[in-house]
């Protein structure tokens, strides 16, 4: 990547900074990789924000079951004011998955932080991701989508290759 073309990623990234949205139709897995790792973590949640937003409400529980999986009951009291803790005391849980109804309060800002907070807890987590959007052509049909698929096989592939040459 030219100096010219990190300005120019930088400056699409300064909108992430300041806590407002991602611009998708200008956001590239170049970017993402030539962002510092706060920015990448940021990015990811926005990301999988939209893809929740995007999501008929099935696939919505499946994601948010996801991303609470790895986390303590501890941390979902932490995460967007307890609304996953609550879902949890209701009886969501492994052997009991997140209900339609659990999400009709969900909105997107708690989606992102939860998903910040899961990023913090277990990159695997967030890696499994993948395999919970491309298994759902309703989940696949948004630019976010397609985007956090691509970044996170990159990053799975990235990983691998570290452990290999460890």
């Amino acid at each position: 990547m030219q100096p010219h073309d990190k300005k120019e990623a930088q400056s699409l990234l300064e909108p992430i900074a300041q806590d407002s949205a991602i611009p998708i139709e200008n956001l590239s897995d170049e970017v993402y990789e030539s962002a510092p790792p706060a920015v990448k973590s940021r990015i990811l949640s926005e990301l999988v924000g939209r893809v929740y937003a995007a999501a008929p409400p099935v696939e919505k529980t499946r994601l948010v079951a996801h991303l609470m999986k790895p986390l303590g009951i501890l941390s979902l009291v932490a995460v967007a004011n307890g609304v996953f803790a609550s879902i949890r005391f209701r009886g969501a849980s492994i052997d009991f998955p997140v209900g339609i109804d659990d999400v009709k309060n969900v909105q997107t800002s708690d989606v992102i932080a939860l998903a910040s907070y899961a990023q913090q807890v277990s990159m695997q987590a967030v890696d499994g991701l993948t395999q919970i959007l491309t298994t759902s052509p309703a989940m696949m049909s948004t630019a976010a989508a397609l985007l956090l698929v691509q970044i996170l096989m990159r990053q799975s592939r990235k990983r691998r290759v570290k452990e290999v040459t460890s």
